[in-house]
């Protein structure tokens, strides 16, 4: 999308910015961010300083702020400039706009409107992590964030337990030991797993172990910074009933015996009507 002598045509522009180390950034960014007409950012401020140590001057354009809590309101403003003929350049804070950063309210308004949009890639902690973590990267499932509340956490591991491929998280460093307990006891002490943290930055650091052993030492050792968690795959096997049974009771708590069949059945892969049968007897007991 470049129009004449350079200039850039009229659409939105996805920029990835670092996640780190500012010069993490490419040719193609840079120049996207000097030539737009307009400039979005989910941190104003940090899109700043980042054009300050490139070299590039915001001069007269509009910068506009657009995230999660604020989206509704800017995003007509930036739809407005796009009708209007005008380069919209929109970058997260950190990383590629959509992998766990807001943007996806607005390139599908830009999509439902007949509008014009591509992406200038670039960094992303999802695939700088699995780059290091030294598990296996031919099939991987970034899960995002894991839920905060320990029982939806859990229940949201085995969803993902026999799943053959690397999964990858992102996880808060408050966060980040419970995570990897709650991981142990779902899926087993011995999976193999990673720790990254602050990547690309002065404090970089890849801890590799089993979940049991990462579990104790960041129990021990508090972190700090941005983290991404990598575990291994997982194999399919048998599914126990004991884990069954502790599935159904959970899945009774929020609704009816038919809906907890349905829901543990898909979870687990067992069959539906062995399932019911047990949540019956539980109900009942």
């Amino acid at each position: 999308m470049a129009g004449k002598n350079g200039a850039l045509s009229p659409g939105l522009y996805l920029v990835a910015t670092p996640i780190g180390n500012a010069r993490d950034i490419t040719l193609r960014a840079l120049d996207i961010l000097r030539d737009a007409d307009v400039l979005a950012a989910e941190d104003t401020r940090s899109l700043r300083r980042l054009m300050d140590i490139h070299g590039i001057a915001l001069g007269e354009r509009p910068l506009i702020a657009y995230h999660d809590h604020n989206g509704a309101k800017a995003r007509p403003r930036i739809l407005a400039a796009l009708e209007a003929g005008q380069s919209v350049a929109y970058a997260s804070e950190a990383g590629t706009p959509l992998i766990s950063d807001p943007g996806f309210d607005l390139m599908r308004s830009v999509q439902d409107a007949g509008l014009s949009a591509t992406t200038a890639p670039g960094p992303s902690a999802v695939i700088g992590a699995l780059t290091l973590a030294g598990l296996p990267t031919d099939r991987f499932l970034f899960a995002g964030f894991l839920p905060n509340a320990s029982g939806p956490r859990k229940k949201a591991l085995r969803g993902l337990l026999d799943l053959t491929a690397t999964l990858v998280f992102y996880e808060s460093p408050k966060r980040l030991a419970a995570m990897l307990k709650a991981a142990s006891e779902v899926m087993g002490p011995d999976r193999p797993a990673t720790v990254c943290r602050e990547l690309t930055k002065k404090f970089e650091e890849v801890r590799r172990g089993t979940l049991s052993e990462l579990a104790a030492f960041y129990e021990e050792t508090p972190p700090k910074g941005e983290i991404v968690v990598l575990i291994g795959k997982g194999e399919a096997v048998p599914v126990s009933e004991a884990l069954v049974e502790d599935a159904i009771k959970e899945a009774l708590t929020l609704m009816s015996v038919r809906d907890a069949a349905d829901t543990v059945s898909a979870q687990l892969g067992v069959k539906r009507r062995d399932v019911y049968q047990m949540a019956m007897k539980i109900a009942k007991s």
